[in-house]
C-alpha cells in the first residue's frame, strides 16, 4: 500500500484501476466545512459501471495548489464522461483558463445513473475530478450547451451540487452559473437557470470576465454588481436584466432591457485571426475509452458552403483558417504528449481547407513513422480526391462517411447543398477504387418542400452507389461492400433560413421512414433512422422562448435524465410536463412562423442579417442555389 497526497484531497488507498477517496481536508480557499467527510468506499465504487469516470488523474491533467489561486472555475459537460472528454471545446478552454496563475479550471461531467443513485443515497455532492471539491464551492460553474436534449442534465448537476436551480434563488455564497456553446445562440429556454450566457468564441473574452470578477471579489462586491458590470463585455447576456412581453396569441411582442445601460443587442464574439488564437499544446487523455480517442487539429472555423439547414454554418461565419506551419507545430506537440494512434483534422468541411494537400503531405510524413493514422471526419463528396484518400489510408483504412442530405437533385437545390448525383457517384467510385468497402450516407427526412418522390430518391441513389461498386472489375471487388443509409428527422434551427418552418408531425416522420425502408431492396444496404419523438422534443427546445424553462424543470422533477440516450428518453414524461406547465409544444415545433414575428433569439446578432435569411428562404422555395463564400459573398452587407 502506498500513500499519495493531493491537496486538499487525501487519497490513501490505491487499488487496481481506481482510487478510493476517503477524506477531504478543510481549507479556507474551498470553504469546505470543518471535518466534512465524503466516504466513497471501494464497495460503492465497484457498484458503478465505470469507476474510472469519477477518479480524475488522467494523462495531462492540470494540478495546482488551490491555496495559490484566487478563482476556481468548474467546467461542466452535461453528459457522460466519455462524451465530454471527446469535446474539443472543453480541451481548449480547460487549458486556456489554466494558463492563468490566478485561476484553477477543473472538470465535472454528468454522473451516470448508477453513480447518481450512490450520491443521493449517501448525501454526497457532485465534485470536480481534479480536487474532488463540491461544485457549490467554486466561483464559477460553467456549462457547455452542445445539444438541447442535455438541458435536464444541467438541472440535475446543479441539484446534485446543492446549487439552487433557478438563478433568482441563489445568494452571495452561490457560484456564478454561466453557459456558452452552439445552443447558447438561443439562450431563452434556460433563461431562468443560467446567470449569464457567453455568446461566441470563448478564447476572446473569457479572460476579461475573470479579470472583472477578480477585482469584484477582492473588493467584496455583490454578484448583482458583477453581472451588471460584465454587460459591458461583448458577447455577455444576463437574462435577469431583460423582460419579455407577449401578444395574446403567445408570440413575442417585445424584448425589453430593464435599464438604459443594458445593451439592446448582444453581439457574437469572434476570434478574427484564428491562426493566433490560443490552442493547447497537449490534450487530456482519458483512462478509459471515450467516444473519440484521438488527437484533434482544428483546421479552420466557419464554413463556406451555406447549407440552409445548418446552424453551425451560419453562427460560426466567416471561415477562418490556421496556417499549415501552425497546424504542423500543433500536431508535433499533440502527438508527443498524447500517445494517440489517430490524428483527426477537424472542421465543418475538412477538404475546403485551402491548403489541404500541403497539410496532409506534411502530416503523413510525421505520422507514418509513428504508426499514427489521419482521419478526415467531415468530407464533402464533390471535392473528394482519390490522391488524398490514398494518402490518408497508408497507415490504417477505415470507412468513409458522406452526407448528401437529400436523395433528389431538386431537394438538394432547396437546401443549397450544391452537389450533383454525378459528384456523389464519382466520389464513391473513387473510394471503391481506392479499396474502401464501408460507406455511410447521411440524409434528412422532413426537409422543407419534401415529397414522397424525394424520399424514394434516397433509395434510388443508394442503389446506384451499390451498382457503382459492382461496375468495378471482379478482381477489385474482394471483400464485398456495405452501405449504411442513415436518416435523421429535420429540426428547424435558429439563425438558419429554415428558422420559420414548422416541423413534420411524428406520424409523418414515421410514415416516411417506413416508405424509405420498404423501398431499399438490396441486402448490402442497411438502413438506420432516428427517433422522431426525440427530434420533436429537440425542435421544441431549439425554438423555444423563456416560457418553456418551467417545462424543462418539470420534466427533470419527473425523472428526465440523459434524454439524448434512447434507453432513458421518455416521450410521455415530456408531453405530460408540457401539459402540466401550460405549454403547447406544437406552438414551437410545428407552427410555420410569420415572417414579421419577433423570434425568441432575435436580440442576438451573429453578424448575418435577418434579410439574408429571408432571401435564402425565398431562394429555397424557388429551388435556387447560391455560390459558396469563396466564389462570391452573398452576405456582403454583414457586419463581419
Amino acid at each position: 500500500m502506498r500513500a499519495f497526497n493531493v491537496n486538499p484531497i487525501k487519497i490513501i488507498l490505491q487499488i487496481p484501476h481506481f482510487w478510493v477517496i476517503i477524506k477531504t481536508e478543510t481549507t479556507e480557499t474551498t470553504g469546505i466545512k470543518d471535518k466534512e467527510i465524503f466516504m466513497i468506499s471501494e464497495e460503492l465504487l465497484l457498484q458503478v459501471e465505470k469507476p474510472a469516470r469519477y477518479i480524475g488523474n488522467e494523462i495531462n491533467m492540470v494540478k495546482k495548489n488551490i491555496e495559490d489561486v484566487q478563482m476556481r472555475f468548474a467546467f461542466c459537460f452535461p453528459d457522460v464522461y466519455e462524451v465530454g472528454m471527446s469535446h474539443l471545446g472543453m480541451q481548449i478552454l480547460y487549458y486556456l483558463l489554466n494558463e492563468r496563475e490566478d485561476t484553477y479550471c477543473e472538470r465535472a461531467f454528468a454522473p451516470w445513473v448508477d453513480m447518481e443513485k450512490i450520491l443521493r443515497e449517501n448525501n454526497f455532492p457532485l465534485v470536480s475530478l481534479e480536487t474532488f471539491t463540491a461544485l457549490n464551492k467554486f466561483d464559477f460553474v460553467g456549462f457547455t450547451l452542445q445539444y438541447e436534449m442535455s438541458y435536464t442534465n444541467i438541472i440535475n448537476m446543479l441539484d446534485l451540487s446543492n446549487i439552487p436551480i433557478l438563478s433568482k434563488d441563489r445568494n452571495e455564497n452561490s457560484p456564478i452559473v454561466c453557459a456558452g456553446g452552439p445552443c447558447a445562440y438561443n439562450p431563452e429556454p434556460l433563461a431562468d437557470i443560467i446567470d449569464f450566457f457567453y455568446i461566441g468564441e470563448g478564447e476572446v473574452n473569457l479572460d476579461s470576465i475573470l479579470d472583472v470578477y477578480k477585482i469584484f471579489k477582492q473588493n467584496g462586491k455583490s454578484r448583482n454588481d458583477f453581472l451588471k458590470e460584465i454587460l459591458k463585455i461583448e458577447g455577455v447576456y444576463v437574462p435577469k436584466f431583460y423582460d419579455v412581453n407577449y401578444n395574446n396569441d403567445g408570440t413575442i411582442k417585445e424584448f425589453i432591457p430593464l435599464t438604459e445601460d443594458v445593451p439592446k443587442k448582444i453581439n457574437k464574439v469572434l476570434a478574427k485571426d484564428i491562426d493566433k488564437t490560443y490552442y493547447p499544446k497537449k490534450q487530456l487523455v482519458p483512462l478509459i475509452e471515450s467516444v473519440h480517442n484521438r488527437a484533434v487539429l482544428e483546421l479552420f472555423r466557419g464554413c463556406i458552403r451555406g447549407c440552409r439547414f445548418c446552424q453551425a454554418g451560419y453562427v460560426y461565419r466567416p471561415a477562418r483558417e490556421r496556417k499549415v506551419s501552425t497546424l504542423s507545430s500543433q500536431a508535433d506537440s499533440l502527438l508527443e504528449f498524447s500517445g494517440h494512434e489517430e490524428l483527426s483534422l477537424m472542421s465543418l468541411s475538412t477538404n475546403d481547407y485551402t491548403e489541404i494537400q500541403e497539410l496532409t503531405d506534411e502530416l503523413i510524413e510525421k505520422c507514418e513513422k509513428n504508426k499514427v493514422s489521419i482521419a478526415l471526419p467531415s468530407l464533402r463528396i464533390d471535392a473528394f480526391s482519390l490522391d488524398l484518400m490514398q494518402k490518408i489510408q497508408k497507415v490504417r483504412k477505415s470507412g468513409l462517411t458522406f452526407a448528401p442530405e437529400a436523395g433528389s437533385q431538386r431537394l438538394r437545390d432547396v437546401i443549397n447543398k450544391n452537389i450533383t448525383e454525378e459528384n456523389i457517384l464519382n466520389g464513391c467510385r473513387m473510394a471503391f477504387e481506392g479499396g474502401y468497402r464501408r460507406v455511410k450516407l447521411y440524409f434528412m427526412l422532413g426537409l422543407p418542400t419534401e415529397t414522397d418522390e424525394d424520399i424514394l430518391a434516397i433509395a434510388e441513389l443508394s442503389e446506384k452507389i451499390l451498382r457503382t461498386f459492382f461496375e468495378l472489375p471482379k478482381e477489385e471487388r474482394i471483400g464485398g461492400i456495405t452501405i449504411t443509409v442513415s436518416t435523421s428527422c429535420f429540426v428547424p434551427k435558429p439563425f438558419t433560413p429554415f428558422q420559420w418552418v414548422g416541423q413534420n408531425t411524428i406520424e409523418e416522420f414515421m410514415r416516411k421512414q417506413r416508405l424509405l425502408k420498404s423501398s431499399i431492396k438490396s441486402k448490402q444496404i442497411k438502413y438506420n433512422y432516428h427517433d422522431a419523438n426525440l427530434s420533436y422534443l429537440e425542435a421544441i427546445v431549439a425554438k423555444g422562448d423563456r416560457k418553456i424553462c418551467k417545462s424543462i424543470v418539470r420534466a427533470w422533477e419527473k425523472g428526465a435524465r440523459f434524454d439524448a440516450w434512447s434507453e432513458f428518453f421518455d416521450y410521455d414524461l415530456w408531453i405530460n410536463s408540457f401539459s402540466e406547465t401550460g405549454i403547447d409544444p406544437d406552438f414551437y415545433a410545428r407552427r410555420d412562423i410569420e415572417s414579421d414575428e419577433f423570434l425568441p433569439w432575435e436580440f442576438i446578432d451573429i453578424g448575418v442579417k435577418r434579410e439574408f435569411f429571408e432571401g435564402e428562404y425565398k431562394n429555397s422555395v424557388e429551388e435556387k442555389t447560391n455560390f459558396n463564400c469563396r466564389e462570391k459573398c452573398t452576405n456582403a452587407d454583414s457586419v463581419l
